[in-house]
């Protein structure tokens, strides 16, 4: 008895042991993903690609990047039909697949092929059906792939870091900052971090201001842009006596974000050095702070004269986005 009793316990933890158990599949090996930041494989038959869905695809994921002083897409887009889409092929970070089928559905789903990774999958039972999803869900679609794309070269950060415990110090703030960035400027009130460019840098400032210096109303593009010229243009050295401000000729773009759990006013535009050829793009956070009766301003911006500056940007915009405030 004692013999079959054993057996009947022992027979069950020998067939979990040699299934892999239930949790096998959801452990299963995946390959590194690979490709630069904001590269896009767009998987689609030549057919519709060279049609009325490849201009739509074309239309919301190409199109260009706010902020910027040149021409430059959201994404990088590479293209390749279904049969084309295998082995290697499938190893792409982020991947747009479409195709004609009995269903009009969009699936987004990660880690399909390769670890990280996401993919959104669109069929339509015609050509209209697919532009209407296309339509429809471009901007949830580009979101989710935007923030995978923060989270992978936040990830790539973590690799190497430059800690600047200051910072926790003077603004209660903590950044992940990659290792090759250094302090440039620090004192009390301000904070100038920057990395140098082959031919360029890209830099990062941090200051707080008032709650009061930034209205809730109709004038809050117009106090930011106010706040960020006195700012600028006291702190940054430039030659000859120039002045660090806004483009005058080109409105900055305003939206509401969130950094910390904190509403933040995020905004995009180009600074230039009154009376002087230099000029280049920024992204402003300002962290609404009511705990501490402030406004935490965090600026990155780029100066890399005949570069181009969208994953320059994309790099800042991560660094900034990591931000933890106590």
């Amino acid at each position: 008895m004692k013999l079959i009793v054993s057996i009947a316990l022992i027979l069950p933890l020998l067939v979990m042991s040699c299934t892999g158990g239930s949790s096998s599949k959801n452990h299963r090996y995946l390959p590194e993903s690979v490709g630069r930041i904001n590269n896009l494989q767009v998987v689609v038959p030549n057919d519709l690609w060279n049609g009325a869905v490849g201009e739509k695809i074309r239309e919301y994921f190409a199109a260009l990047t706010d902020g910027l002083p040149q021409q430059e897409p959201i994404f990088s887009i590479n293209q390749m039909t279904p049969e084309a889409h295998e082995g290697f092929a499938r190893s792409s970070r982020t991947i747009l697949h479409v195709q004609l089928g009995e269903q009009d559905t969009l699936r987004l789903k990660t880690d399909i092929y390769a670890r990280p990774q996401i993919g959104a999958f669109i069929t339509g039972t015609s050509e209209e059906a697919i532009i209407n999803i296309i339509e429809r869900e471009q901007e949830r679609i580009i979101n989710a792939f935007k923030a995978s794309e923060i989270s992978e070269r936040q990830r790539r950060t973590r690799i190497a870091m430059l800690k600047v415990d200051s910072l926790k110090e003077r603004f209660g703030l903590s950044l992940e900052l990659p290792a090759a960035y250094r302090v440039a400027s620090a004192s009390d009130d301000f904070y100038w971090i920057r990395k140098d460019l082959k031919d360029g840098t890209t830099n990062i400032l941090i200051y707080e201001v008032p709650l009061t210096t930034i209205r809730q109303d109709s004038s809050v593009i117009g106090d930011i842009i106010k706040m960020r010229d006195s700012i600028g243009s006291s702190y940054l050295p430039v030659e000859e006596d120039g002045l660090f401000i806004t483009e005058e000729a080109y409105a900055p773009y305003l939206f509401s974000s969130e950094i910390d759990g904190k509403f933040t006013y995020e905004t995009k535009g180009i600074w230039e050095v009154k009376g002087e050829f230099m000029g280049g793009p920024f992204v402003n956070y300002a962290v609404r702070d009511e705990e501490n009766n402030r406004y935490l301003v965090m600026e990155g911006f780029t100066y890399a004269p005949s570069v181009e500056k969208r994953d320059l940007q994309f790099e800042l915009e991560s660094i900034l986005k990591s931000a933890k405030l106590e």
